[in-house]
């Protein structure tokens, strides 16, 4: 396919979900030869996410005083707003004056694509493609179309990058925990990237009793809100057990677990991370994916949502899983949706079989980046 301009415009809420997705898509775009430009409003987490940058991403600040005057030498080809955004009105009527300005025999009008949240519910097929007429400004008459991240074929896909497999396949976990300073004897390697959820206590509690599949847990800890989350309860039980608790200065150890806190990682250090364990506990739409790729077993913290939606939403992705029963009740417990106690971890070798399935099952269907690519090349 011919290198286009794709512009994509994220706007940051908050966890930096939003534009990790944006930054691997970007990266992903131009690592195939396309041009691309982020705009985006809070791109400070990219000094951590990805430091290095991508050749063919040019990342500008998504300000309200909108410079656009890249435009004129490299015109939008492919406008993205991710999940919702509203893209910059600037942004649209330059894109509107280029393309009256140069007339039949100048660019097209700009392809323009609403990026939608990751979901496994059935509206995902029914609305994937769909469009939408735009009645009133300076695009008036312009259509965008609605693009559907998922799980079927019937669907965008999910981003995964061409060699990402090889690359897994290569790995070696060894020289990674020594990398990081992990004095690894062989425990149940388990990392922890979420929220603060209910049943964090319990899952603490019975690691310490229990481990997991018979043997002692290492529990690695992402930066950020899950590492204040542990440290808080820690903090807690030590002011009423310091006998009990063994405390060190990076982490902890105490009976069958072991805790160690992680700096912030580049999104590769994250996929790294995932590779290097036995589970997996992730949060939100970006880890997800990445950790259904790792083909380990993993537990999902959905984004809490007030209204509820959050519950089926969770439910049709066990469905998607086909998920044993024991599966879904951990992930129900774990996202507050249940009562319960929490289910020991003990036989989440179990579920090993439900990750290996669906890691062959979804990486056999076009990912996001190759479907926006062929929709652009029949399109634009």
């Amino acid at each position: 396919m011919r290198s286009l301009q794709w512009d994509i415009f994220c706007n940051v809420i908050d966890n930096f979900g939003d534009i990790g997705i944006c930054w691997r898509l970007a990266a992903d775009l131009a690592a195939r030869g396309q041009r691309v430009r982020l705009w985006v409003d809070d791109g400070s987490a990219l000094a951590w996410m990805a430091p290095v940058g991508q050749q063919g991403v040019c990342v500008l600040p998504w300000t309200e005083a909108l410079d656009v005057s890249c435009l004129d030498s490299a015109p939008c080809d492919v406008l993205i707003e991710a999940f919702g955004c509203d893209v910059a009105p600037e942004f649209i009527a330059a894109c509107a004056r280029i393309h009256l300005s140069q007339g039949i025999n100048g660019p097209s009008k700009p392809l323009w694509i609403n990026l939608e949240y990751l979901s496994a519910e059935p509206y995902v097929a029914r609305n994937h493609g769909l469009t939408s007429l735009v009645s009133s400004g300076p695009a008036a008459g312009w259509h965008k179309v609605f693009f559907y991240p998922g799980f079927t074929i019937g669907t965008g896909g999910l981003l995964r990058e061409p060699d990402l497999m090889q690359q897994q396949a290569d790995f070696d976990r060894a020289a990674w925990l020594k990398q990081h300073g992990i004095d690894w004897q062989g425990e149940t390697l388990v990392s922890l990237f979420c929220y603060e959820p209910p049943a964090l206590a319990q899952l603490l509690d019975d690691l310490t009793q229990n481990g997991t599949n018979g043997q002692p847990v290492r529990l690695l800890v992402a930066a950020g809100r899950a590492t204040q989350a542990v440290k808080s309860l820690l903090a807690s039980k030590t002011a009423q057990n310091t006998h009990q608790i063994g405390l060190q200065t990076n982490g902890y150890v105490h009976e069958q677990l072991s805790i160690s806190y992680l700096p912030l990682m580049n999104q590769t250090g994250f996929d790294h991370l995932l590779w290097a364990c036995d589970i997996n506990f992730v949060r939100g739409e970006d880890s997800i994916v990445r950790a259904i790729w790792a083909g380990k077993p993993f537990v999902w913290q959905i984004y809490p949502q007030d209204d509820g939606a959050h519950g089926p939403k969770l439910e049709a992705f066990m469905d998607m899983l086909d998920a044993p029963p024991e599966l879904r009740a951990f992930h129900r417990v774990w996202n507050g949706l249940s009562n319960q106690a929490l289910p020991p971890l003990t036989d989440s070798s179990d579920w090993q079989p439900t990750a290996a399935k669906n890691r062959v099952r979804l990486a056999a269907l076009p990912d996001l980046t190759s479907r926006l690519l062929e929709y652009a090349a029949k399109n634009r």
